[in-house]
């Protein structure tokens, strides 16, 4: 019991949830930059989420990708060189005069380096490190990256409203920066490297197979699950995720707050709430997701922030209890999709090619969220209010609901993809 509690794999876990909260900042920067940006340089609230949008599209299309990168060249160097360019984006955006300045270092730089710092990190260290409390730990680190966008909000917020926004890039760099030396000095790629088994892997355990070439392989896994109908539907469903929370919530509420004459740090405060209980929602849904169907789970998460997203603009109209309990209810739901769609993915398309088969369903999670950053805010050009979005988002979330119980109906895929030995 002592070796099991001692295990390496759990040192893994703490380097893992301590990057991922630390580089989580750069997630919380476009809700506060909205309205800075458009007061000092005029710029609209479509072109701001189109930049969004392409950061939103590259965080989510390297994560098949960073599994493939991390498979082959370990999770040490892709994460350490993700914080670095991460690190050097953020600062550069406190140069910037014109909206392509956006696009390219928030847009294109920080979307590359970030993507590798996606779920996609959280689902190899617990594929790779842990064999029992997978969907503890996959809950666990999602948590740390989601709850780390929400709770750095008030401090962006006070800084861009205080001191100017551009002291908003130098936290993010600071603080991205700051995790690469324990990085370096503490994670592991493999518990084989550290003559090791998985924590809980029983004596007869058989390693992943480390893929040759990562694009080679990232592609191998699309071609070989384009035809399966359980691909589409996590990928759908995960459409829908990212639509309704990051491209959505995290990106345009404080400018709606602000549109019902909510303060920009209160809003800020109110996300912060979604932050303080996601971890309790991710980590309970962990928990769920080693005992329960994860089927069943995605339906209720769906179809509950599908009715909640219904209430959301009369809930900012009155600005009474009922906003509090919207924002808890969400923050218990933010990324609870997380641990059962992994579980399926694994379940569905084996644990070697689970992480990557992930990757891409992940991708289909960004491109929902960056269609969202650009469409709710052309939507609050075009109309004056985000109204149409949060309802557009919650028959989204209504119709996921439904295609999560379509998965599984057909024989899981498990060949594996141009693999060799580690």
């Amino acid at each position: 019991m002592r070796g099991r509690r001692h295990h390496y794999a759990w040192v893994v876990f703490g380097v893992a949830f301590f990057t991922l909260l630390a580089a989580a900042g750069f997630r919380s920067t476009p809700g506060v930059l909205i309205d800075p940006l458009h007061d000092e340089f005029g710029w609209s609230r479509g072109t701001i989420g189109l930049a969004v949008s392409v950061n939103l599209v590259l965080f989510g299309l390297i994560g098949p990708f960073a599994a493939a990168l991390m498979s082959r060249y370990g999770l040490r160097r892709v994460v350490a060189t993700a914080l670095v360019t991460i690190s050097l984006g953020a600062l550069g955006t406190t140069q910037m005069t014109s909206p392509w300045h956006l696009i390219a270092l928030w847009g294109v730089v920080v979307g590359l380096g970030s993507g590798c710092m996606a779920t996609v990190f959280a689902a190899t260290v617990a594929t790779r490190w842990f064999v029992t409390n997978r969907g503890m730990v996959t809950g666990t680190l999602t948590a740390a990256s989601a709850t780390g966008q929400l709770i750095f909000l008030p401090l962006l917020s006070r800084l861009a409203n205080g001191v100017g926004w551009r002291w908003v890039g130098v936290t993010i760099a600071l603080s991205a920066a700051a995790a690469v030396p324990i990085v370096l000095l503490l994670l592991r790629d493999s518990p084989a490297d550290i003559g090791l088994l998985p924590y809980g892997a029983p004596s007869d355990y058989v390693p992943p197979l480390r893929t040759t070439n990562p694009i080679r392989s990232a592609f191998a896994a699309l071609r070989d699950v384009r035809t399966s109908g359980a691909f589409w539907l996590l990928f759908g469903s995960f459409f829908i995720c990212g639509l309704s929370t990051n491209g959505l919530i995290q990106t345009h509420f404080i400018s709606a707050a602000h549109d019902h004459h909510i303060g920009e740090t209160t809003a800020a405060g109110l996300l912060a709430i979604v932050g303080v209980f996601d971890v309790i929602g991710t980590i309970g849904s962990g928990w769920l997701t080693d005992r329960v169907d994860p089927r069943r789970l995605l339906f209720a998460y769906y179809a509950l922030r599908g009715l909640s997203l219904m209430v959301l603009d009369p809930a900012l109209d009155a600005r009474n209890a009922g906003l509090w309990t919207f924002m808890v209810f969400y923050g218990l739901d933010w990324v609870a999709t997380v641990p059962p769609t992994v579980a399926l993915c694994s379940r569905e398309f084996g644990r070697d090619r689970g992480p990557v088969v992930y990757g891409w369903v992940f991708a289909g999670h960004q491109i929902g969220a960056a269609l969202m950053a650009w469409g709710a805010g052309s939507i609050r050009d075009a109309t004056g209010s985000y109204r149409p979005a949060w309802i557009i988002a919650g028959v989204g979330c209504l119709i996921a609901a439904a295609g999560t119980q379509r998965i599984g109906g057909e024989r899981a895929v498990h060949e594996p993809v141009a693999l060799v030995p580690a």
